[in-house]
């Protein structure tokens, strides 16, 4: 079941049903809110439907015993494809693209008939790691698009691609899940873990299930408290932001100082939204500034000691003006 995006289920099963179907989706919105797992759901219902048995049941949900639904699961339907970056035999890394062979490929997809019924459903997973030749690649294929075929374009910042993709797709925006479909999914993903400390997720992941499950992983209830103690109560001595930057600046701990990189900002905009004066003004102005370092720290490789420094800083001067300095 997709919770908390019924607009978009809404507007694509319309379309389905129109018998007006678009042939390319641009499933835009951020990371974590169900973009990839409504692109592999819509495309196993469409193939399900156009296949048969009828399926009846709600949403874009597919009957694990239904016969298109198993082989969709198991990877073997013929008509179906999932193109995401591979995993680099020698190394274990994922490759930083889509490459334009992966894309290429597809023509093998198109240059036969379909085997179940006369759709094919293709879903990139995501269209922002397509390198640029396999971009090109792909906008050919949405210009002169194949009869009965269906593209689901997973993107976290569509304003990056193409101008020429963009407007061959139709949108379908996500948006941040609200706290109850949050807590929902939680309870079914971490049945494990405690009420009290899935509820102290709801804050930090911003309706993002993929940035909640992250920080779950990572055991990140104290790299939190350090910064809120920053935030609330600044550091005059500068102790607390050298404990923080020395905890993050190890390899070891890289995973974690991403997520740092990634929380700063959310928790800096949930304070500002119980300040009020010049201490919300504070806060907006460190959470712009905030946002801008987190960004730049991955592309510019910056050094993470001093990054975590420079935004324990940041988080420090939202603090009353005496605690900050």
């Amino acid at each position: 079941m997709i919770r908390g995006q019924d607009k978009a289920v809404a507007q694509f099963l319309a379309a389905w049903r129109s018998g007006a179907m678009h042939h390319a989706w641009l499933l835009a919105g951020p990371r974590g809110v169900g973009k990839a797992s409504f692109a592999r759901a819509a495309a196993e219902r469409v193939l399900a439907e156009a296949a048969g048995p009828p399926v009846t049941a709600p949403g874009l949900d597919t009957p694990q015993d239904h016969p298109i639904g198993r082989l969709v699961a198991a990877g073997s339907h013929p008509d179906f494809r999932l193109l995401e970056r591979l995993e680099n035999e020698k190394t274990g890394n994922l490759a930083r693209n889509i490459s334009v062979d992966q894309v290429r490929e597809l023509g093998e997809l198109f240059g036969v008939t379909p085997a179940f019924s006369s759709w094919r459903a293709v879903v990139i997973d995501s269209v922002d790691d397509l390198e640029a030749s396999a971009a090109n690649a792909l906008l050919k294929m949405l210009e002169e698009p194949p009869a009965n075929c269906l593209f689901l374009l997973v993107s976290h910042v569509p304003g990056r691609l193409l101008a020429t993709i963009r407007s061959r797709c139709r949108r379908l925006d996500f948006q941040p899940l609200g706290d109850d479909a949050m807590a929902s999914v939680l309870a079914t993903v971490l049945p494990d873990l405690p009420e009290e400390e899935r509820a102290r997720l709801l804050p930090l992941a911003n309706g993002s299930v993929g940035r909640a499950l992250a920080y779950a992983s990572l055991d990140l209830a104290p790299i939190e408290e350090q910064a809120l103690a920053i935030l609330r109560e600044g550091d005059r001595d500068n102790a607390r932001r050298s404990k923080l930057a020395q905890a993050l600046a190890p390899k070891a701990a890289a995973e974690r100082y991403a997520a740092l990189l990634d929380m700063a900002p959310s928790l800096i905009a949930r304070e500002a939204r119980r300040l009020d004066g010049p201490a919300r003004r504070r806060a907006l102005d460190a959470y712009v500034r905030a946002r801008e370092t987190s960004r730049l720290a991955p592309r510019l490789s910056l050094d993470p000691a001093a990054t975590v420094f420079q935004l324990g800083t940041i988080l420090a001067s939202v603090a009353p003006q005496n605690a900050a300095r």
